[in-house]
């Protein structure tokens, strides 16, 4: 149960930055080098539940990357 939550937590913790980044298209307070990573390392993480076939894992990873990615997208558009 704790990780579950946990999992909900920080998916779900991209959505304002996603929401704000959306409505503004301001992106001049965030780090291109850290989103880069961050969606990188989700895709990896992703990648390594598909591999183990854990679906908490894939789900979680999923929305995550789609979140921190459509940040990374606006970054890299407004660059």
């Amino acid at each position: 149960m704790i990780g579950a939550i946990a999992a909900v937590l920080t998916t779900l913790a991209f959505l304002p930055q996603v929401i704000k980044t959306i409505k503004t298209k301001d992106t001049s307070g965030i780090s291109l080098g850290m989103y880069a990573m961050q969606v990188t390392g989700i895709g990896l993480w992703l990648a390594h539940g598909i591999h183990i076939g854990d679906m908490p894992l894939i789900l979680a990873n999923s929305v995550s990357f789609v979140l921190s990615g459509t940040i990374l997208y606006y970054k890299i558009r407004s660059s």
